[in-house]
C-alpha cells in the first residue's frame, strides 16, 4: 500500500517534518506500505506558479498524482495565526476537490504553544471534510515543549497521540477509496496532420 506524507514545514531542520517522521514510522510499524514523504518547501515555486498560469509543471503534476493515487495520507502543517498555513493550504487547493474523496487521511500540526492545538479541529479536519477525505478520529498536535530533550523527549501524552493516530490509519488503509484511473499519455498528432485534416477535400 502507498503512503504519502505531506508536511509544510518552512525550516530545516523542521519540528514538522520531525513529527511527520514519527507518525511514518508508527503507521509503518503496523501496516505495510511504501512511504513517500512530500516536502511542500521545495514546491513553494511551483505552487505559486500554478496559481498564475492556471496549469501545474511537470514536478507538481507528478506529486498531486502520488497524492491522489495514494493508498493514505499523513498530513502535516504548522500552525499560523490559528491555522495552518498558506503553503499547506495552496497545495491541497491546487488538487481537485474530488481527488480524495474516501481516502484515509491522519491530520497532525506543530505549534508555539499547546493553545493552538484546536487548529486541527476547526480549520484542518473541516478542509479535510470538504474533500470528502475519511480523517481518522485522532488528530496529533505537537507544542515546543513536546520537543524538549531532542527526538526521544515526547511527553507521554503526545506519543500515546501518535500511537492512537497511527493505528487508527493503519486500520483504514486496508478499506481505502478505490484508485482513480492513471491518467492517460495524450497522443501528440504532429502540427502538419492538424493542418491537414482542416483542408477541404478535393
Amino acid at each position: 500500500m502507498k503512503l504519502v506524507v505531506v508536511t509544510a514545514g518552512l525550516t530545516q531542520p523542521s519540528s514538522t517534518r520531525l513529527l511527520a517522521d514519527r507518525l511514518t514510522e508508527a503507521v509503518a510499524q503496523r501496516a505495510e506500505v511504501e512511504v513517500r514523504v512530500v516536502e511542500l518547501r521545495d514546491l513553494a515555486v511551483d505552487i505559486a506558479n500554478n496559481f498564475v498560469t492556471g496549469f501545474p509543471n511537470t514536478r507538481l503534476r507528478e506529486v498531486v498524482e502520488a497524492v491522489t493515487q495514494a493508498d493514505g495520507l499523513v498530513v502535516v502543517t504548522p500552525i499560523f495565526s490559528g491555522s495552518y498555513s498558506g503553503l499547506f493550504k495552496s497545495f491541497f487547493d491546487v488538487i481537485d476537490n474530488t481527488a480524495l474523496a474516501g481516502k484515509p487521511v491522519l491530520i497532525a500540526a506543530t505549534g508555539g504553544t499547546a493553545r493552538h492545538s484546536l487548529a486541527l479541529e476547526h480549520a484542518l479536519r473541516p478542509l479535510f471534510a470538504y474533500l470528502r477525505a475519511v480523517v481518522v478520529p485522532t488528530a496529533v498536535y505537537a507544542a515546543a515543549e513536546d520537543w524538549g530533550g531532542g527526538r526521544d523527549a515526547f511527553t507521554d501524552g503526545l506519543g500515546e497521540r501518535i500511537a492512537r493516530a497511527a493505528q487508527e490509519l493503519a486500520d483504514l488503509l486496508p478499506h481505502r477509496a478505490p484508485r482513480r484511473p492513471e491518467p492517460a499519455e495524450e497522443e501528440v498528432v504532429p502540427f502538419e496532420q492538424q493542418l491537414a485534416a482542416l483542408r477541404p477535400a478535393e
